[in-house]
């Protein structure tokens, strides 16, 4: 796992303390909550991200706690500290490459765009509630354009566009239904609870015809 990107879930800084990392925890899974946001799939989305990131960076950080006195945090995020043996120009250039990409990731949002977000993470709530998927559609496409590299409007973008091809379906529009499940995967394509539905929604495209 993306130890930088399970930091940003919980709204932390890379090198965080264990008990700020509890503590964010403890917050953040009160407010997403399953039995909380018992008709939201993007908030149940969110805090299984946020179970799986928490118990990761509970390992990274409670074996650093252990190490030698003085041999803790004295440069670079945990990711750094521990030594990876290469034997190759290749395999060096490709750790280099892998930690590029994710700093592009950990990047902090300006207050004013980070307040957009949110805004618009509750409109979309509200709307998918309401069934109102064509505005939701149109609202998540926005948000994906104004912020191409955030992993949660990409996540909140598949979502929607499954659930769009989901309506198709129901609609009889088979060949719009599989060109938008097809676009939900590749939006997030390690999502296994979404894979999951795209599947379930293309065995009923089979039981049309």
């Amino acid at each position: 796992m993306d130890i930088p990107e399970c930091y940003r879930l919980l709204g932390l800084r890379p090198g965080a303390s264990l008990a700020e990392i509890k503590s964010s925890y403890r917050r953040l899974a009160r407010q997403y909550h399953p039995d909380v946001n018992s008709t939201d799939k993007l908030a149940s989305q969110k805090f299984i991200q946020l179970t799986d990131a928490y118990k990761f960076l509970l390992g990274v950080v409670s074996s650093d706690t252990k190490a030698p006195q003085g041999s803790e945090r004295k440069q670079s995020p945990p990711q750094t500290k521990v030594k990876v043996k290469t034997k190759s120009s290749k395999n060096e250039k490709d750790r280099k490459d892998q930690k590029e990409q994710k700093d592009e990731y950990v990047k902090p949002l300006s207050e004013a765009d980070q307040k957009l977000k949110d805004n618009s993470y509750k409109q979309l709530q509200e709307l998918l509630i309401a069934r109102r998927l064509p505005r939701a559609l149109v609202l998540v496409e926005g948000l994906a354009g104004r912020f191409p590299q955030d992993r949660e409007v990409r996540q909140w973008q598949a979502i929607v566009y499954q659930l769009w091809g989901s309506h198709l379906i129901d609609k009889k529009q088979v060949n719009k239904a599989r060109v938008y499940l097809k676009k939900a995967l590749k939006t997030d394509p390690h999502n296994r609870s979404l894979w999951e539905d795209v599947e379930r929604d293309f065995r009923r495209l089979e039981q049309i015809y």
